[in-house]
């Protein structure tokens, strides 16, 4: 007998039951990845109005990771940080601020720090370099504070 002759082997469907559960398992994991992910503002409101007053320390941070210098911050702007999600302000001479750069609207990253106003470009939000409060929406919701510490001319995320 030739195998040209057999019949193909054809391995048996999965029954609608099992391609059901697992479509309905894969949408619970996305919807469960997407509130994980996005869920970071709870971490930061919690802290929001400390944080944010207690974001310039004189003592050396343990552990934190090196940002920047005070002099690449300018005065009434600020810099983006996009590796580590902050953005950095100095909103007054020698006061430093940090925030989320993540835009409460809709989680862009925000894309430009000037005139003491942090703007979102995809829907042209405008927050407060001074206090991540919001100034024109569509947001709503202040950029949560990020803690920094200042200690001499160097910026760390604590």
């Amino acid at each position: 007998m030739t195998s040209a002759s057999l019949p193909p082997e054809t391995a048996p469907a999965p029954a609608r039951r099992t391609v059901m559960a697992a479509a309905g398992a894969l949408g619970l994991a996305a919807a469960l990845t997407a509130c994980g992910s996005g869920d970071d503002s709870s971490a930061g409101s919690g802290a929001g109005a400390g944080a944010a007053g207690s974001s310039q320390d004189s003592g050396s941070p343990a552990g934190g990771t090196a940002l920047a210098r005070t002099s690449d911050i300018p005065e009434g702007g600020g810099k983006i940080f996009k590796d580590h999600g902050v953005v950095v302000t100095q909103p007054t001479a020698g006061t430093f601020k940090a925030f989320s750069s993540k835009c409460t609207h809709q989680g862009c990253a925000v894309g430009s720090v000037a005139d003491g106003v942090i703007v979102c470009p995809c829907h042209n939000s405008h927050f407060s370099a001074e206090d991540g409060s919001v100034k024109k929406g569509p947001a709503t919701r202040a950029l949560p504070a990020a803690k920094i510490t200042v200690s001499g001319d160097e910026i760390e995320l604590a």
